[in-house]
């Protein structure tokens, strides 16, 4: 997990075109560590951290997915930029990248897979209570229906 600081504003966005991986320093990286990716409610956070003491670096909240907390580079899928929050509501876009393309899909389905949660969560909460919309399934028996049972008795 590396980063790269895109505060600066000959780092940002040109244009329309999107972020690209190429315009960045990536064999320098300001910054390497772990990413942890955890949640609380329907928010996920992406939480950078050292690698040796576990100490938070950055956070990066996310309430919804593709949206403006994170978004994919146009030249890579191994990159992206992140908006990073302090407690007081300062934000900060930053590149970040991995090592391993395995890391960087499971990082994009992670994401996907919180907010498919999400959205089933919130589908449910909308259907009345008490009601089942589902079909019932009937295992009683039938107007003339007879089973057999044969208990063994052990002496």
């Amino acid at each position: 997990m590396a980063w790269r600081d895109h505060s600066q504003p000959s780092l940002l966005q040109a244009s329309n075109r999107g972020y690209r991986a190429s315009d960045w320093k990536l064999d320098q990286p300001d910054w390497t560590g772990r990413m942890r990716l955890t949640s609380k409610g329907k928010v996920a956070f992406i939480k950078l951290e050292d690698k040796v003491s576990g100490e938070l670096f950055a956070q990066a909240p996310v309430d919804q997915f593709p949206g403006l907390a994170v978004e994919t580079v146009t030249d890579s899928s191994r990159y992206f930029v992140i908006r990073i929050q302090d407690g007081n509501g300062r934000s900060a876009f930053i590149g970040i990248g991995f090592a391993d393309r395995g890391d960087a899909f499971d990082f994009n389905v992670s994401l996907q897979d919180h907010f498919k949660w999400v959205k089933q969560e919130s589908d449910m909460s909308k259907e009345p209570q008490g009601q089942d919309n589902h079909p019932k399934l009937d295992l009683g028996f039938k107007e003339g229906q007879t089973i057999k049972l044969n208990i063994g008795v052990c002496i």
